[in-house]
Formats: C-alpha cells, sequence, structure tokens
C-alpha cells in the first residue's frame, strides 16, 4: 500500500466559524485520535490531503508542527454534499506491526451469463483485519459465467497473506439478480388480448 506525507498543524480555533476560516485558507480541519491519547486538533493543506484521500485507507506520515512524526489512516471524511470539498477529516493513529480493522473496496470482474441479468453489491467494501501498513487497497473477485440467484461470499473471496474476515463468512457480498421481465410478459398479454379480439 502506498504512503503519504502530510503536514499538519495543531488548531486552537473550534467551532464553525473557525472552520469556515480554515477551509477559506484552502485548508482542512481534522481530528487525530487512538492508543488512549487526547484527540488531537489538526488542520490540514485542502490538496495535498485530496489527492491522499483519493486511494482507500491510505497511510498517512504526518509532520505535525515540525515537531512530531505520526503514522495514522482515515476513519472518516466528511465532504460537502453539493459540491464535493472536503469538510472535516478524522484520522486513527497507527503503528508499524499493529493490526487495524478497516473496510476496502471490492471490485469485481468478468462477465455474468447471458441473460441480461445484474450484479448487485451488497457490500461495497469488505471489513478485514490488517497490518497497518500492509492493508490492500482493494479486494477483485471474479464474476464470469455467474447466473441469477448465485451469491458470492465473504468466505469466498481470496484475502492477500496476514488480512483476515472481519465480517460474518456468510455474508453476502455480491449477488446476482434475474433480469427484469415485466415488458415482455406485458406485451405477450397484449397480444393475447388482440387475439381473443380476433
Amino acid at each position: 500500500m502506498s504512503e503519504v506525507k502530510l503536514t499538519a498543524e495543531t488548531r486552537t480555533e473550534f467551532g464553525k466559524g473557525a472552520a469556515r476560516r480554515i477551509r477559506r485558507d484552502n485548508k482542512v480541519p481534522g481530528v487525530l485520535y487512538g492508543h488512549g491519547s487526547d484527540p488531537l486538533h489538526l488542520t490540514f493543506p485542502g490538496h495535498d490531503l485530496l489527492l491522499a484521500l483519493r486511494t482507500p485507507n491510505v497511510l498517512i506520515s504526518l509532520d505535525i508542527d515540525g515537531k512530531s512524526q505520526e503514522l495514522a489512516i482515515p476513519k472518516a471524511v466528511q465532504r460537502d454534499p453539493l459540491k464535493g470539498f472536503l469538510e472535516h477529516v478524522d484520522l486513527q493513529l497507527v503503528k508499524r506491526g499493529e493490526q487495524v480493522t478497516v473496510e476496502i473496496p471490492v471490485v469485481a470482474e468478468g462477465e455474468l451469463a447471458p441473460g441480461g441479468n445484474l450484479l448487485e453489491h451488497v457490500l461495497n467494501a469488505l471489513p478485514v483485519e490488517a497490518e497497518a501498513t500492509h492493508i490492500p487497497e482493494q479486494v477483485t473477485v471474479s464474476v464470469e459465467g455467474l447466473e441469477a440467484g448465485a451469491s458470492v461470499h465473504a468466505k469466498d473471496i481470496a484475502l492477500p497473506n496476514g488480512v483476515t474476515l472481519a465480517v460474518e463468512e456468510d455474508a453476502v457480498v455480491l449477488q446476482v439478480l434475474a433480469a427484469q421481465a415485466e415488458e415482455t410478459e406485458g406485451e405477450g398479454a397484449e397480444g393475447g388480448e388482440e387475439s381473443a379480439e380476433a
């Protein structure tokens, strides 16, 4: 997994007004917490943080006020619902070698069996436990040839070494739904009425 270096500054101003001022300066307010320490309120450079968060579960090497170095992973990201810019971020402190629970994106590949069936992502992300510096960016699942009614369970997904499930093994991750045939049935009914009238 990738490791991104970010600078951060401690902040002493809180509340909506302070947050607006921070965002006007193209920065993002956030909190760093974990390992039983008091939450640390920080300010991050907006553009650099946005780039870093493009990678799910990115490992962030934080330089705080040029005085201390910490490792963290994103736990909660708030975005403006309309414009999409970052409003606030929560980061969790981690240490090298530590096991953490995260959710990794599930990517389906391959073609379903012919018939116009639909693939439903019951879980868009799979909860797993992994070493903090070796979190997979995603898991790939083959759906090649799956037919209507087929399901992929958590236990069916191959995980990298050192990564274990943090969800029930029988949890459904993907399922194939039968194509809707309402239009065809409707057309058949109309055809039957025409025949009766004739």
